[in-house]
């Protein structure tokens, strides 16, 4: 649980300097949904909105190929 908050507080930090930020967060709040609910909740929140947007990309680029495929 300590790694999980030294982590938070990492990406805390590097999201106001130079750093991969959002990565640190996204580690810290996995490790502590191992233990803790509301980071456990905040982790499924966190997972549902990446594959809302993974499936808005998916069908973004779905209908750029199809797109290009009518234009030959």
């Amino acid at each position: 649980m300590v790694v999980g908050f030294f982590l938070v507080g990492l990406g805390r930090v590097m999201s106001e300097t130079p750093g991969p930020g959002v990565l640190f967060l996204f580690f810290g709040a996995s490790i502590l949904a191992l233990e803790i609910k509301w980071a456990r909740e905040l982790n499924q929140q966190g997972m549902q909105g990446l594959e809302r947007l993974m499936a808005k990309v998916k069908a973004f680029f779905a209908k750029r190929k199809s797109g290009d495929r009518n234009q030959q």
